[in-house]
């Protein structure tokens, strides 16, 4: 059976439900279920907030191994800006991310903008942009003042 079949009978609905699969992934480490979320169209794009740009479905997944091999990551989406059309739809979020690695914990907060476009297996994630946060965007988000280590 192709992948894109299994990757349909994996994750369907609509894009808050890639993204939400999305963002479940990252917190249980689970590649299988992040690398469904993404389009298998060889243009997909990961920017990672450390300016890192991966094009394409193996070089998204190498990263997230290695992070995945390396650490342990939850990601919470805070805030999300939603702009949405019949083919494409743009989110905008502020996420809360910690990281567990064996030199100890970090909190940040990361602007990401997640693209999606509906394809013949349904929706499905073609652009991941993260770039780190200010404090201002933290403050808007909670009212509070963060800590970052």
């Amino acid at each position: 059976m192709p992948k894109a079949r299994i990757r349909a009978a994996v994750i369907g609905g609509s894009a808050d439900d890639i993204e939400a699969a999305f963002y479940e992934a990252l917190q249980t480490g689970n590649i299988e279920r992040l690398m469904a979320c993404w389009a298998d169209e060889d243009g997909i794009v990961c920017v990672h907030p450390a300016g890192l740009r991966m094009v394409g479905q193996a070089a998204i997944r190498a990263t997230f191994e290695e992070m995945f091999a390396n650490s342990r990551i939850g990601a919470w989406p805070q805030q999300v800006c939603r702009i949405e059309s019949l083919t494409s739809v743009v989110h905008n979020v502020l996420e809360r991310i910690e990281l567990t690695t064996p030199r100890g914990s970090q909190v940040a907060y990361v602007l990401a903008t997640n693209v999606f476009h509906k394809t013949a297996q349904g929706w499905r994630m073609v652009v991941h942009h993260a770039s780190p946060g200010t404090a201002a965007d933290v403050r808007g988000a909670d009212g509070a003042t963060p800590v970052l280590h």
